[in-house]
């Protein structure tokens, strides 16, 4: 049986350390801001998470980009002229293109290695909730499961992998057209702190609305309890430079049944060029998204 390795890319936000330990390949994504690109390794080579923040809350805005084709079919190239099998896990195609085009890079390089095995899944998931699921996967591929069964799992799955999250600021959302202009205005002014979640297509979704931030974190861990599956497991949190909050609400959820261990980073220059400062999110396996 091939050695497979698991692709995916920056949408994941899982730190590069743990990338390392689950022995990822993870090509970055992209964002622009006043005029300047910055690769999004997850190594912060390019920008650091503290400083693209320190960005936003100065007033400025990110434009992100896609992975292009060549960036793909020149990592799989790498992976495959050694032997090995690849499956590539993508960022939600709901939220970007960055799936389609590696899923595209996939069926290329099959011709040129039509020996070797190269597949693809699209996660329907972002930020920590993609880390997760992949986190999940590799799981699955060091219990000797192999690529088709592992890439089966992460389809079987992607749609039990639960995302919820609050944003400080409404108006990065306005921006990305995920709330009208008079919403935004109001919530602000009356400090509504939405709740969200990613749907099973994807998407991000409105779904509640709190009176204030200590109440949207409370009802995140509420949602957590209600409807995580009934088997101990771990728990990711991210968040938009707010790490006081974001061990707010992993101490609501410590010591509670089936809260196994809780992972704490950040939500990336890619997704928190969309969702702002002091975006808080979590991630768990639920009895549905």
């Amino acid at each position: 049986m091939s050695e497979f390795v698991i692709l995916t890319d920056s949408g994941c936000d899982l730190t590069a350390k743990l990338a390392e330990e689950l022995e990822l390949v993870v090509l970055p994504l992209s964002v622009t801001v006043n005029g300047k690109e910055y690769h999004n390794y997850l190594d912060e080579r390019e920008i650091s998470h503290k400083d693209f923040y320190a960005l936003l809350r100065a007033g400025n805005t990110g434009k992100t980009s896609a992975i292009n084709l060549d960036t793909f079919k020149e990592a799989m190239n790498e992976i495959l002229k050694e032997g090995k099998n690849i499956l590539y896990l993508g960022f939600s195609s709901g939220l970007s293109g960055t799936y389609q085009v590696g899923a595209l890079a996939a069926e290329e390089m099959a011709e040129k290695y039509p020996e070797r095995k190269i597949l693809h899944a699209d996660t329907l998931c972002a930020s920590l909730g993609q880390g997760l699921l992949i986190y999940h996967a590799v799981m699955q591929k060091r219990a000797g499961k192999t690529i088709e069964e592992v890439r089966d799992f992460v389809l079987e799955n992607r749609l039990n992998l639960a995302h919820w999250f609050t944003v400080d600021d409404l108006n990065h959302l306005k921006r990305g057209g995920r709330v009208s202009a008079a919403t935004a205005m109001v919530g602000t002014l009356l400090s509504i702190k939405p709740v969200l979640h990613v749907d099973d297509e994807g998407h991000l979704i409105n779904m509640e609305k709190a009176r204030g931030r200590k109440a949207s974190i409370q009802r995140m861990a509420q949602k957590v309890q209600e409807d995580m599956l009934e088997m101990d497991q771990p728990i990711f949190i991210s968040h938009g430079d707010c790490q006081e909050e974001a061990e707010q609400l992993a101490d609501l959820l410590r010591g509670k049944p089936h809260i196994g261990e809780i992972t704490i980073g950040y939500v990336g220059p890619v997704i928190g060029a969309h969702s702002g400062a002091g975006t808080l999110a979590v991630f768990y396996l639920g009895k549905k998204r």
